[in-house]
């Protein structure tokens, strides 16, 4: 199954990833959805939380808004500890 194939993703969703270097399930499985999210970023898209959803839930087989509503804290944390020990506790995420 590729990225096109996944639950939650848009055509806007597949290009983000892929201007992040994300072009397979096996590269999104193997880096997470917080980590996926963070390289996301870091190649300079303007992805908002909601990919941080659609990742998790194609990761979890679930929908982004049973993501948002039931695991938002979790990972909202998770990127703040991904974000903090990457920068060395600088809080931005870039």
């Amino acid at each position: 199954m590729n990225i096109a194939e996944l639950p939650n993703f848009g055509l806007k969703s597949q290009q983000m990833l892929a201007q992040a270097g994300i072009h397979t399930l096996e590269q999104l499985r193997e880096l997470g959805a917080v980590r996926a999210y963070i390289q996301v970023k870091q190649s300079g898209v303007n992805a908002s939380l909601n990919l941080l959803w659609a990742m998790e839930g194609a990761l979890s087989n679930r929908h982004w808004q049973d993501v948002a509503k039931h695991d938002r804290l979790s990972l909202l944390l998770q990127l703040e500890d991904a974000v903090n020990a990457a920068s060395g506790g600088n809080r931005d995420l870039p």
